[in-house]
């Protein structure tokens, strides 16, 4: 499904932002990318993407040498990959159904196509009930729902989403992880970057740990009694004990954003 071999890349500034990285993600995966910030995970993402090229190294996406892969192709490969952005990137002028529909107008999708396609992922992500409002009239894990909705749309093989939880509170990251997880059930391959120690912890899914663009861990092949190799879900215990506060990896807190939001206002 995806495989990385000996791919570095190295800015024009000099910064080297991957090293030599080796690995292979198959087809329904779910899979944590983490890391400190700056280590190379959304690196990572914009080269599945095409968005830039490796300075060395190959990189393969389903048949796809995506290194080799000519210019008028990029957008097919990129149908076949959906993206959360950390930024999330929604049109804040334009209304939840509007920004769902966006991929599918700009692939040449009909209008009655549209509709039922975007009323089928927004039922899917749980926002149907939310289509004619704007993004600035949502919470914060609706925002998520819509983005992860967005990403859908072109029934993608592989769903890339980088920080999903960054900004939301613990009860509405569990929502939205349990949400990928869900997607992933479907048979998406699921790659999360993220910062969420606790997530990474309960959640007994493969990791791949990312430090100065060096590939520091890969948690494939665990032995088969493994919470991992028997495809631990949420709550089943796995030795996560290399994961430090002092990584980068923020745990989450019980905190709800109203609370946040009161206490900011004091």
């Amino acid at each position: 499904m995806i495989k990385l071999d000996k791919v570095s890349k190295k800015f024009a500034t000099g910064v080297l932002a991957l090293s030599d990285i080796t690995l292979a993600i198959d087809k329904k995966e779910f899979v944590f990318l983490i890391g400190p910030t700056g280590s190379g995970k959304t690196t990572i993402f914009r080269l599945l993407t095409r968005e830039m090229l490796p300075t060395e190294g190959t990189i393969i996406v389903n048949d796809w040498d995506v290194v080799k892969l000519p210019n008028h192709k990029v957008s097919h490969l990129r149908k076949k990959i959906g993206v959360v952005f950390q930024d999330l990137k929604l049109l804040l002028d334009r209304t939840i159904f509007e920004n769902v529909s966006l991929p599918l107008e700009v692939a040449g999708v009909k209008p009655e196509e549209v509709k039922k396609k975007v009323e089928e992922v927004l039922v899917k992500v749980g926002m149907l009930d939310h289509k004619d409002k704007f993004p600035i009239q949502l919470s914060g894990g609706e925002l998520q729902r819509t983005a992860i909705a967005r990403a859908l749309t072109l029934s993608p093989e592989i769903l890339l989403a980088d920080e999903p939880t960054g900004n939301l509170d613990m009860a509405t990251s569990w929502d939205i992880v349990n949400l990928l997880s869900d997607i992933n059930e479907r048979g998406t391959t699921v790659v999360m970057a993220t910062h969420n120690i606790d997530i990474v912890k309960k959640l007994a899914k493969r990791v791949i740990r990312l430090e100065k663009g060096r590939l520091m861990r890969d948690d494939k092949g665990l032995p088969d009694d493994s919470p991992h190799a028997q495809g631990g879900k949420a709550g089943k215990k796995e030795d996560h004990s290399s994961l430090k506060a002092s990584d980068d990896v923020k745990p989450m807190t019980d905190k709800s954003e109203g609370q946040r939001k009161t206490e900011e206002k004091k």
